[in-house]
């Protein structure tokens, strides 16, 4: 059974979330489950650090992008959204090139709120970074609910 809160799919996450520094930074949602969400961001110039391996930030901003969106599905994006309280990171496992792919799955789907946990793994199937993603679910402004409602209903279209 799925945990969205409406019918999703593929092309409804990428439009939804597939601009700016996801954009920027190369990522591409691949896949929406019934539980999870995954993308894939690659290790080149816009994602490496000096020393030549996978930044750090880079790895977090992935994980935020995931359980952000997986968040936001969970709820009526037309009365609510999912802000960001926390997130955490342990970079296991330095990546030098390729691509990483992340996976994010809910830990707990609370009124309030959501707590995600999302795995980077490398080319080889190996885990370089483990993340877990809070979430506060807030109510929409009447301003910001008008919004939400005009970007949905074209998205769904």
């Amino acid at each position: 059974m799925a945990i969205w809160y409406e019918k999703f799919t593929l092309n409804h996450v990428i439009s939804l979330r597939n601009n700016n520094l996801n954009q920027h930074l190369g990522i591409e949602f691949k896949e929406i489950g019934d539980d999870f969400i995954s993308a894939t961001m690659p290790v080149d110039q816009r994602t490496m650090q000096s020393r030549g391996v996978l930044h750090g930030g880079a790895s977090c901003v992935l994980a935020e992008s995931l359980g952000s969106i997986a968040s936001n599905l969970c709820v009526n994006m037309r009365k609510q959204k999912a802000v960001g309280l926390e997130i955490n990171a342990n970079h296991l496992r330095p990546v030098s090139k390729g691509s990483v792919t992340g996976i994010t799955t809910p830990i707990s789907l609370g009124k309030n709120i959501h707590v995600w946990n999302i795995e980077i793994k490398n080319d080889l199937d190996k885990i370089c970074c483990i993340s877990r993603l809070t979430t506060a679910i807030v109510s929409l402004s009447d301003e910001e609910s008008a919004s939400n409602i005009e970007l949905l209903n074209e998205i769904l279209k």
